[in-house]
């Protein structure tokens, strides 16, 4: 009988689970709502009752799945699958790992979201199973997975891949959610972007975002791209300053970690050719020839599939 892998990728407001082969297939997907009330307590119970109605829902038996691989945000201990701290689901020092495991029978094998996804596009991704990855998820904030020699990177304490916390201006920079200013967040996630090009917008009356803004009352990173695409000129600077600050970034992160390709994933990565362009020439500008020369920079391939991809690639790896 060929055995399923359980991908699970838990988020602050779904979480998505699949049933995924042994070579990285999707067989069945869903997702759940995510329950925070209670501090996030039925949220383990609501994984193990949902992976049990889809397998009845399959006529298949619970020794059709082999393990469960899971990332889920916050501050987690890899080896043992204890999450310190999780701000969106309300978890502190919780026993994740050893939580699922009792309501699933399975073995289970957490992670941090980020890394998963980088997981799941270097297996089955934009990454082409390449070993050496750098993936930088530009989203709400800005997260990332370091992939080297085929292992995910997690350092001392498990914080290894904090892209989104190098500091990309010193002094005067706006204030992040970790506490600290100036963070590559608060200029290249989609917030920063918005943010970025309100205040370019408002000292330049002909620019279209103000109309956007006039009728809509707050900017999204698409509109940015979009007018940057009709040469709205404040929508323009603002990508270039985006694009000159995560170049630069991503210039010394591969400087250091020489790899093969940097994919580019979260709902900013949609803006296309208006930001990847800009981008790559920065990139180029900043890191080494040849560290430039080894790396393809591209964007995410698997969208929302990443995170239960990478999921069952864990799973897998700790049979």
């Amino acid at each position: 009988m060929e055995k399923w892998l359980v991908g699970v990728d838990l988020g602050g407001t779904t979480i998505k689970i699949a049933f995924i082969t042994l070579d990285g297939h999707i067989v069945e997907k869903w997702e759940i709502p995510t329950n925070i009330s209670e501090d996030g307590k039925h949220i383990v119970s609501d994984i193990a009752d949902s992976i049990s109605a889809k397998l009845d829902q399959l006529s298949e038996k619970s020794e059709k799945l082999a393990a469960i691989g899971m990332g889920a945000p916050g501050f987690i201990d890899m080896k043992t699958g204890f999450i310190y701290h999780a701000v969106n689901i309300g978890w502190r020092n919780y026993a994740l790992k050893d939580e699922l495991e009792k309501a699933t029978g399975l073995s289970v094998t957490i992670d941090n979201d980020a890394n998963i996804a980088a997981i799941g596009e270097m297996w089955r991704g934009a990454g082409d199973g390449e070993g050496n990855l750098l993936m930088i998820t530009l989203g709400t904030g800005v997260g990332g997975g370091i992939i080297v020699n085929g292992h995910i990177m997690h350092g001392t304490n498990g914080m290894a891949g904090e892209i989104g916390h190098i500091t990309s201006i010193p002094e005067g920079g706006a204030h992040c959610n970790c506490g600290k200013s100036g963070c590559i967040e608060t200029i290249a996630s989609a917030t920063g972007i918005a943010r970025i090009a309100k205040e370019k917008a408002a000292g330049d009356v002909s620019s279209s975002l103000n109309e956007i803004l006039k009728n809509h009352g707050e900017l999204k990173a698409k509109d940015v791209a979009e007018a940057a695409e009709n040469g709205d000129q404040a929508a323009i600077d603002t990508l270039d300053e985006v694009a000159f600050h995560l170049g630069l970034v991503i210039a010394n992160l591969s400087n250091s970690i020489n790899p093969g390709k940097i994919v580019i994933g979260g709902g900013v990565s949609k803006a296309g050719h208006v930001l990847m362009s800009r981008l790559k020439n920065e990139f180029k500008r900043f890191a080494l020839p040849r560290v430039a020369e080894g790396a393809t920079l591209t964007v995410a391939t698997l969208g929302n599939d990443a995170g239960v991809i990478g999921g069952a690639w864990l799973a897998k790896h700790n049979l």
